[in-house]
């Protein structure tokens, strides 16, 4: 999700003197309902498994509304215990990219300091801040990308000179038809350059 605001006051449509000098746009990582979701129903699914299976290995039952501790070992307790393991390790990353809230950060477009500022939060490690910095005279323009089919993607990026699109928009799921474009159109006019891919 990208969330604009302006600071300063003035009307953006007008881009007078009085105009907004900073667009921050918020860009919405990991945290959303759905990472939350599936950490926990993967958290719930594998312990359970994992319970079964050593419930069916030491013969006492760890799972109160089940009777897991009659099904044999071999081959389906083991088999119950991989999954439960292989469960929690998924578990555990989902959960971690969560709190690392990966993908995270903020656009700014800064027009009195002439600068665009890029940041997002990445996994541990050297590369868990990313911060992109360039003057605002080196964007050429303001491009939307639309695939549809299967793996559908639609997203904004920044051309700038001397550099790869820079993308601007969240992972995830891809944002509507109306919003990019409205977002894009939005940004384009802020910046004072053309818009491409429409």
């Amino acid at each position: 999700m990208t969330v604009s605001t302006t600071k300063n006051t003035g009307d953006f449509a007008n881009q007078g003197s009085s105009a907004s000098q900073v667009l921050h746009q918020k860009i919405l990582g990991s945290r959303r309902f759905s990472n939350y979701w599936w950490a926990t129903v993967v958290s719930l699914g594998a312990t359970g498994f994992l319970l079964a299976g050593l419930s069916s290995y030491l013969n006492v039952n760890l799972l109160p509304f089940a009777t897991p501790n009659e099904i044999t070992f071999v081959p389906q307790g083991l088999a119950m215990t991989f999954y439960g393991v292989v469960g929690l390790l998924l578990a555990l990353y989902l959960w971690v990219v969560v709190i690392l809230d990966v993908g995270g950060g903020y656009n700014e477009f800064n027009k009195e300091a002439k600068k665009v500022h890029i940041f997002r939060w990445g996994f541990l490690g050297k590369n868990r801040r990313i911060e992109i910095e360039f003057p605002t005279q080196d964007v050429q323009a303001v491009r939307v990308d639309v695939k549809e089919g299967l793996n559908p993607r639609r997203a904004l990026y920044l051309r700038v000179k001397g550099r790869r699109n820079v993308p601007l928009t969240r992972v995830g799921q891809p944002l509507s038809l109306q919003k990019l474009e409205t977002e894009g159109a939005q940004l384009a006019q802020f910046l004072g350059v053309p818009l491409e891919g429409l």
